[in-house]
């Protein structure tokens, strides 16, 4: 098992420690100044890449008589948060200015991994590897050094340093149509939902707002009690189809914040209470996260990531 986690921000580390996680939890993102007490206090490590920031967890971990565990933030070339590899030396140096910050984890964003033909990667990486050599030549190598995500993982075996971070690849998904898994990785999560109502509409009869759909003749229609304050998505493009007793069942109509429909004629037999299936399999028919990223014109991690908090999460 992994002997430590990643998140995105101070909340999604809250939760997990409430569900009684208690590996070591880093926290990638931004840390503003006035969270920094409270990461302190549930042992959380914290990218860092600003000193008013490192004063703040200086400050804090005295109070709390502990030591902030940070992982500094290179900018190898992703544009995004961190230092330029010419100032971590200096940053590193300062650091050791101040007693309750402790630099356990030096780590980097490969912008183009998931494009393994591009050299844009091996550009950041030589970036990096010179930043790693300076620094141990002045005894200032943090312990913990890591730079790949799933798609490094899988195509740069000189990007996994001390570890690595598998995102995407923890859900059995591939990172890219063309990076396909490892062949026993199958996907981890499905998105399911119910039949709430059926009722047969005549034809002519309009279903949801905006009077955007009106029936073809008569139709028998299925109300799902989930919507885009789900996130099932409304628009520019909704889901296109969901599965119903093993097959596909098209969404008609608008999707509502907490309701969408779906043309059920084709498909006898369906009651109230039939599992209805968003992501995933029912019977032997699938419908995958990659499917629906590629009608809705984007990728399967935004799919995933867009499923809101208030959808219950079930483990199997």
């Amino acid at each position: 098992g992994a002997a430590m986690a990643a998140v995105a921000c101070l909340p999604e580390a809250q939760a997990l420690r409430r569900a009684g996680i208690d590996l070591p939890l880093l926290i990638l993102g931004y840390t503003p100044p006035w969270q920094a007490r409270a990461a302190l206090e549930l042992d959380l490590h914290l990218a860092l890449y600003d000193l008013d920031v490192a004063a703040a967890l200086d400050q804090a971990a005295a109070a709390l008589g502990k030591t902030a565990a940070v992982h500094i933030k290179v900018d190898s070339g992703m544009g995004r948060l961190g230092l330029f590899p010419d100032q971590v030396p200096s940053f590193l140096r300062r650091l050791r200015q101040m007693p309750h910050v402790h630099a356990s984890g030096l780590f980097t964003h490969l912008a183009a991994a998931d494009m393994p033909a591009d050299p844009y990667t091996g550009l950041q990486l030589q970036r990096f590897q010179a930043l790693l050599a300076a620094l141990e030549g002045e005894g200032l190598r943090p312990p913990l050094v890591h730079a790949a995500n799933t798609a490094a993982f899988l195509t740069r075996p000189d990007a996994q340093f001390d570890a690595v971070r598998l995102g995407i690849g923890l859900y059995g998904l591939a990172p890219a149509p063309d990076l396909p898994l490892p062949p026993d990785f199958r996907p981890a999560l499905s998105w399911k939902t119910t039949i709430a109502q059926v009722k047969t509409l005549p034809p002519g009869a309009p279903v949801g707002y905006g009077l955007s759909y009106h029936t073809i003749g008569e139709q028998r229609i299925a109300i799902l009690p989930v919507g885009y304050a789900d996130g099932f998505r409304r628009a520019p493009r909704n889901w296109g189809h969901v599965l119903v007793r093993g097959q596909r069942a098209p969404l008609v109509g608008r999707v509502s914040m907490d309701q969408a429909a779906i043309d059920v004629s084709a498909i006898p037999g369906v009651v109230p209470g039939d599992e209805v299936v968003l992501i995933g399999r029912q019977g032997e028919a699938h419908l995958s996260a990659d499917e629906v990223a590629a009608w809705l014109g984007t990728i399967n991690y935004e799919v995933i990531s867009a499923i809101l908090a208030r959808v219950p999460r079930l483990p199997e």
